[in-house]
């Protein structure tokens, strides 16, 4: 039985972890794509709040990544994406510092230091324990992380002309292997979609 999932139809990096999730451990699943500006009648039936993704486990509906992937990996053992707790934090800033960033309109408020400082710890990690944040094999955090620097990466760079430093070569290799798997070509959303669903908050 294939798993149900509502994605929105340019995938997010929430929608696009659980969709990794479910392509690293080889679920099958069947995709329902979701105009979230234009939200049907049958998706608020399932998901009240508008919410995605959601995923249907043995008839009930499951919003919240985290909560999904953790399912996910309970119910799906093989291969194990268990990501030792020591690491489970590893980068978890990046995304709110990015945001803070890409929405700051002066030059002069730290926000781009803080994105920085925040991929620097990465980068000093991965050197320590790479290539992936756990070591030799991808876990859920690479799954977590890996669609939010997609992100940043094309955000950043469109919107700011900013790109990941280069002397961070731990991160740019991190994101080179991750954005080259299989399971990410094949779920990540295409790069104008990325650009238009950021849009509204840029401008802001």
């Amino acid at each position: 039985m294939a798993l149900e999932i509502c994605v929105k139809a340019a995938a997010g990096p929430f929608c696009q972890r659980v969709l990794l999730t479910l392509e690293e451990k080889k679920v099958p699943y069947k995709l329902n794509l979701v105009n979230l500006s234009d939200k049907p009648q049958w998706f608020l039936e399932i998901s009240p709040e508008g919410k995605v993704p959601v995923v249907k486990f043995d008839d009930k509906w499951v919003a919240d990544s985290d909560v999904i992937v953790g399912i996910i990996e309970d119910k799906f053992p093989e291969p194990s994406l268990k990501t030792p707790p020591e690491f489970a934090h590893v980068g978890s800033k990046i995304f709110g510092t990015f945001i803070t960033f890409l929405k700051s309109k002066d030059a002069n408020d730290g926000s781009e230091q803080a994105l920085v400082n925040e991929l620097k710890a990465l980068d000093e990690h991965l050197k320590g324990h790479g290539p992936f944040i756990a070591g030799e094999k991808i876990t859920a955090v690479d799954l977590g992380l890996g669609p939010k620097l997609y992100h940043l990466e094309i955000t950043l760079g469109h919107f700011k002309k900013w790109t990941v430093p280069e002397s961070l070569t731990y991160v740019h290799n991190y994101m080179k292997s991750i954005f080259g798997r299989e399971s990410f070509v094949k779920t990540k959303a295409a790069k104008e979609h990325v650009i238009a669903g950021w849009a509204p908050k840029v401008n802001a």
